[in-house]
């Protein structure tokens, strides 16, 4: 089981170690600062962590000693637009949402999601980054627009176990893109998809679907997950098509979304009330599981507040170690869970963190 926890939060990235049957403090990184994203080689020892500070811009920070110490790196950049106009010019990268390893035999090779939502790629443990110029420029992407931040958003980027050069991102809202060489080309993937925002004759149109965050199962591929806007979706024919699920018991909207590591038909969501509202029902703070590809759920409940609770989990906010037994979820409200018993039972880590942007481990 995993034995590191990086937990970034609007006020720094706290890290937690293993011990015994306990998760215990490590270190805290960039106090006082939003940490927006993290991501941990498979060693532990190699950490980059995103920072967003307003007005002083998007950091990008990297560890080689576990986060001991840290390196600033350069950011993802939009390249410069030469003779343009004004209104041309190239935009600023406002947030980094993503980052992911690109290539399990490249250990310096990088993907980055960002917003405005571009794809990035680092061929030397984020020295350098370049734009995929197929995504930034198909005819689809002027279609794209902000869902719940003004920029459009690249929050998921699901590298293909079989082959590195198969790629699919999910950007709000801009639906599901895939690659099959390398970035070379790309093609719409949201087909099935619906949104209940857009007018009637725009409901089924794949470019527009506000894709809260998709995962992809490791062991079984042509099978991903959606938590989207408007309920819960699923492919399980490598992209050609999805389907919603509407039986989940709490509710359909949500922005986390997890799938066990050796079983694709078992996944867990956080639910919540939706739009303006955006807290969890009733008051309680509950995770849907599914064991059978979303025909019947389990909705777990020992050890998280079953009253007068408000905390929201974003959609990097819940994170699933290798073996799928081990979870961590965490809230705006500074809570901290941890489970070892894929979800039956959970553990309050912390109760008094600053609002959590996203929960992973190394």
């Amino acid at each position: 089981m995993a034995s590191v926890l990086h937990v970034a939060t609007r006020k720094g990235l706290f890290t937690y170690e293993r011990s015994g049957s306990d998760w215990c403090h490590a270190s805290t990184a960039f106090l006082g600062h939003p940490v927006t994203m993290m991501l941990s080689s498979p060693d532990t020892k190699t950490v980059f962590a995103a920072l967003n500070l307003g007005h002083f811009g998007v950091k990008l920070h990297r560890s080689a000693d576990g986060g001991k110490s840290w390196t600033e790196l350069t950011p993802p950049q939009f390249p410069k637009v030469e003779g343009g106009e004004k209104d041309d010019k190239a935009p600023a990268v406002s947030q980094i949402w993503s980052l992911e390893w690109a290539d399990p035999q490249n250990p310096k090779a990088l993907w980055c999601g960002a917003a405005p939502a571009g794809l990035f790629y680092s061929p030397d443990l984020g020295e350098t980054w370049t734009l995929n110029d197929a995504l930034w420029t198909m005819p689809e992407r002027e279609r794209w627009m902000g869902g719940g931040t003004v920029d459009t958003a690249m929050h998921a980027i699901c590298v293909d176990p079989r082959r590195t050069d198969r790629i699919a991102v999910a950007v709000s809202c801009g639906g599901v893109s895939l690659t099959e060489d390398g970035g070379k080309t790309w093609s719409v993937a949201g087909h099935g998809m619906r949104s209940d925002y857009t007018p009637p004759d725009q409901e089924e149109d794949p470019v527009v679907q506000d894709v809260h965050m998709m995962v992809q199962s490791p062991t079984s591929p042509n099978t991903y997950w959606v938590q989207h806007h408007n309920g819960i979706f699923r492919c399980t024919n490598d992209l050609q098509s999805w389907h919603e699920i509407t039986n989940a018991p709490v509710s359909v909207f949500g922005f986390p979304v997890v799938v066990h590591p050796k079983d694709a038909d078992t996944a867990w969501f956080v639910p919540a009330e939706k739009d303006e509202a955006r807290f969890p029902v009733d008051g309680k703070v509950v995770v849907q599981r599914t064991r059978d590809g979303g025909k019947t759920w389990d909705v777990l409940t020992k050890g998280l507040p079953q009253e007068n609770a408000f905390d929201l989990v974003y959609r990097h906010g819940l994170a699933i170690d290798e073996t799928g037994d081990r979870l961590a979820m965490g809230s705006t409200t500074g809570a901290v869970w941890t489970s070892d018993n894929g979800g039956d039972d959970w553990s309050l880590l912390s109760a008094h963190l600053p609002p959590v942007y996203a929960v992973r481990f190394a």
